[in-house]
């Protein structure tokens, strides 16, 4: 369906015609009329989702806490000040959340692009002519100017809903920053952590080596005093030789952590200030997880699975409009102004044009084809519904794991204490035992060598216990809010 009217004035006519004003005349109750229109498609409503009641491992305690460890920020959890600039240098620094900032902000450019076909598109045209006709002797100037305006209708919501869509990915995309906030945050911690366990079992190293070299001199002057045996020298260097063989590996993994941490803080390859040493870093009193429904809304990534199952429920109410009319109205406006020798002496002529029209498009057959893309959508949909339902299961299973581990790695620190307090007694002991001569030397050395490895089981069981207590706050969703 169609329809237009041309209408020319000269410029003795009694009104002159507004072309801005006749386009506005012409779309401004249309366009009430079809933001206002009906939209076919789902609305969206939250899925139910069963959730437990408690994480695993706290049944048998007392009822859950509203409050969440997620719920202090980052530098109130990790209080070493060395740490604390570290995380600031890689949120400002950091490519990855670099790369996640300009995602968002080619989510919302799109927003904007999908929101314009709301509203009448409209272009302005000018044309200038002029010349002389040479058998008639005629001369010219013109100038045209025009308005030109078209708007599709949006009766059955394509537009709005693809517009919601838009939008729900835009949320989503800022959600995936705050879940690389999160992942960065934790990573930058959980490898100072570990670099600081390097970092003491190397200094347990030194200080074994140390002991161990006064330990072969002292046994080599009780030889030559005839009250030890060359075997007793031997034995010594032995033990000496395995802890000078295990700083070069400690200096390996210490500077492959460094260059690690260096990457997460955008910098190249570089050595890593140090806080506080391993022992000192302080450990909270308790880590509450809060209620499990509060899960839901904390995580990031939960967030941005609910934003993409948005954005797929809109695309089936855009999938579905396609099989209803598309209704679009086109219009113009504007004139010509100059002056011409064919009337009377280059005479003066203004001349006002406007136009309109309307068209309709309803699809008969494609083939198939709007009945496959709204299947599409669908199946878009349900496998958005999935990815949803399986984030929040993989988030419970997440705290659960990040809960057991902190519990029973702190159990381990605890008894791995125990067991080098008993080494370290073990040792006076047999020192004792061998210089009273009631003990060999073998028994002493067995003792160090159970000392050590000890010692450096306990940094690894104090590294371990850190580094899951920064699982616990990142699986509880803490750590993103700036």
């Amino acid at each position: 369906m169609a329809g237009g009217n041309v209408r020319e004035k000269s410029q003795h006519a009694p009104r002159k015609l507004n072309a801005l004003a006749v386009l506005a005349l012409i779309f401004g109750p249309t366009l009430i009329v079809g933001l206002s229109g009906c939209m076919v498609g789902p609305n969206y409503r939250r899925p139910a989702v069963q959730t437990p009641t408690a994480f695993r491992d706290l049944q048998e305690k007392e009822e859950a806490q509203a409050a969440s460890y997620a719920d202090m920020p980052w530098w109130q959890v990790f209080q070493d000040p060395e740490l604390q600039e570290l995380i600031r240098t890689a949120l400002k620094q950091n490519y990855d959340l670099q790369l996640a900032t300009e995602r968002i902000n080619e989510a919302r450019a799109q927003v904007a692009v999908t929101r314009s076909s709301l509203f009448p598109q409209v272009a302005a045209n000018g044309n200038f002519a002029g010349g002389r006709e040479g058998n008639f002797q005629t001369r010219y100037n013109f100038f045209t100017s025009t308005a030109d305006a078209a708007f599709q209708l949006d009766f059955f919501g394509k537009l709005r809903r693809a517009t919601e869509a838009s939008r729900a990915e835009l949320l989503a995309t800022e959600d995936a920053r705050q879940t690389v906030i999160l992942t960065l945050v934790s990573d930058v911690a959980s490898d100072y952590f570990e670099l600081l366990q390097f970092d003491l079992q190397l200094k347990i190293t030194h200080e074994t080596v140390q002991t161990q070299q006064d330990s072969v001199k002292l046994t080599s002057l009780r030889v030559q005093h005839g009250v030890a045996t060359k075997l007793d020298v031997l034995q010594a260097q032995q033990t000496l030789d395995t802890a000078n063989s295990q700083i070069p590996d400690l200096e390996r993994q210490i500077a492959q952590e460094e260059n690690a941490i260096s990457i997460l803080l955008g910098n190249y390859p570089q050595a890593v200030t140090r806080g506080r040493p391993l022992v000192e870093q302080p450990l909270p009193p308790d880590v509450p997880p809060g209620m499990p429904s509060s899960l839901l809304d904390r995580r990031p990534d939960i967030r941005e699975a609910e934003q993409i199952l948005v954005a797929a429920n809109a695309e089936i109410g855009v999938a579905k409009a396609e099989f209803f009319p598309q209704i679009s109205l086109t219009g113009s406006g504007g004139g010509s102004f100059g002056r011409s020798s064919a009337f009377s002496s280059l005479m003066s002529s203004q001349i006002g044009i406007w136009s309109y029209g309307a068209n309709v498009s309803q699809p008969i057959f494609t083939g198939g084809a709007l009945r496959g893309n709204l299947k599409a959508a669908e199946s878009q949909h349900q496998q958005a519904l999935i990815a949803y339902r399986q984030s929040i299961q993989r988030a419970f299973g997440d705290v659960s794991d990040a809960l057991i581990g902190y519990q029973k790695l702190h159990e381990v620190r605890i008894q791995e204490e125990n067991t080098v307090a008993d080494l370290q007694e073990s040792l006076r002991l047999s020192n004792l035992q061998y210089r009273g001569g009631t003990a060999t030397y073998l028994e002493v050395l067995d003792s160090q060598r159970s000392l050590y490895s000890a010692e450096l089981t306990l940094a690894q069981a104090r590294g371990n216990e850190y580094q899951s207590l920064v699982q616990l706050y990142r699986s509880l969703g803490g750590g993103w809010q700036q």
